[in-house]
């Protein structure tokens, strides 16, 4: 979790990284194109500007690497960002959100990778800035999550050569909730062999990983859920940046967002029930084991009584007879056998 001790006292806009470093280096990529050709190219921070963009071209800026304040800082003056985007762009554990600027929107999201080995989710903040004619994504690390949007522009497929910039931040946004159904996929399948486990070998580990797992699936519901704000903002016209073309596009994005919150409530509502069939289980095979104990104590009370009658030190006239002993066991045998038929019958065991 994010420390935001370090910013404690600091005035608005102070450029602090939170979060943790994953790449050595802040990596800037521009790649601009338009419906004839593209164009991709590693793009210096000391050229970095928007005054020299083409006007009739769309262009998209990379940022993988956010840890570097400094680089941010001096990257942001030179695109014209303002401070406080700058500084909610270096806090990675921002809540998802939208703000809309003079010439431009920012917003900040979350992606999501279920890692099966280690039995967890990995969140990432992605930070989008979406202006006339470019898109600027800020990326913690160098992710392969936008890899389809970059071959769709290479391959000219689909809309999104002939379209604005606008459709590209959709594009964007898009990929990162499938990634959403991705990643609960995978979880779904994780849950389906745990409830198996459950059901045929209880063990407290298993409990403890469901716990994990619901704590998990609640803090990713949290992140997904002001992805509504985010899309419903831009389906309001309340920027002139979305055209009424992509507005189409965005409300199919809006209903792709509450299915996911849909399957994450209905998956913490298994993983709830999941806690209650490990009780039940354990309950019951306590219960089982008690069942049997208390059908052993039950077929040796009267054997009990019978060795305690004769256990006693006084004279008994059946033990002047000298098939007594035999005759005493053959009862006592008897009457366990007895007691096991009628529990049987009964069904009680």
């Amino acid at each position: 979790m994010p420390k935001m001790s370090v910013k404690a006292g600091l005035p608005p806009g102070s450029l602090v990284y939170i979060g943790e470093q994953k790449l050595e280096e802040v990596r800037i990529r521009l790649m601009s194109y338009s419906e004839t050709d593209w164009s991709e190219k590693e793009l210096q921070l000391s050229k970095a500007s928007l005054a020299g963009l083409d006007k009739s071209s769309v262009h998209w800026i990379r940022v993988e690497g956010i840890h570097d304040a400094d680089t941010i800082g001096q990257l942001g003056r030179s695109l014209g960002i303002h401070p406080l985007v700058l500084e909610d762009i270096l806090n990675t554990g921002q809540r998802p959100k939208i703000e809309n600027y003079l010439d431009y929107v920012y917003m900040a999201v979350k992606t999501v990778v279920y890692d099966c080995q280690a039995g967890k989710f990995e969140l990432e903040q992605e930070s989008f800035i979406l202006g006339e004619n470019y898109v600027i994504s800020f990326s913690e690390d160098s992710t392969a999550i936008y890899d389809p949007v970059l071959e769709r522009i290479k391959a000219k497929a689909g809309l999104i050569r002939t379209t604005d910039a606008d459709y590209l931040l959709y594009c964007l946004l898009d990929v990162i909730v499938d990634n959403y159904f991705v990643a609960l996929e995978e979880l779904g399948e994780e849950i389906d062999a745990i409830q198996d486990e459950l059901v045929t070998n209880p063990v407290p580990a298993t409990m403890q990983f469901v716990h994990e797992l619901k704590t998990q699936i609640l803090y990713l519901h949290r992140s997904i859920w002001p992805m509504r704000e985010i899309a419903g903002l831009l389906t309001r016209r309340e920027t002139l940046l979305v055209r009424e073309g992509t507005e189409l596009y965005i409300r199919d994005l809006y209903d792709h967002i509450i299915q996911v919150m849909d399957i994450t409530e209905t998956l913490r509502d298994i993983l709830t029930g999941m806690l209650d069939m490990y009780l039940s289980s354990v309950s019951n095979r306590m219960n089982e084991v008690m069942k049997v104990l208390t059908i052993i104590a039950t077929v040796f009370i009267p054997l009990t009584f019978i060795v305690g009658v004769y256990g006693m030190n006084i004279a008994m006239p059946e033990r002047q007879w000298g098939w007594w002993y035999p005759v005493l066991w053959l009862i006592m045998l008897a009457i366990a056998g007895a007691m096991v038929v009628f529990f049987k019958r009964k069904k009680w065991w």
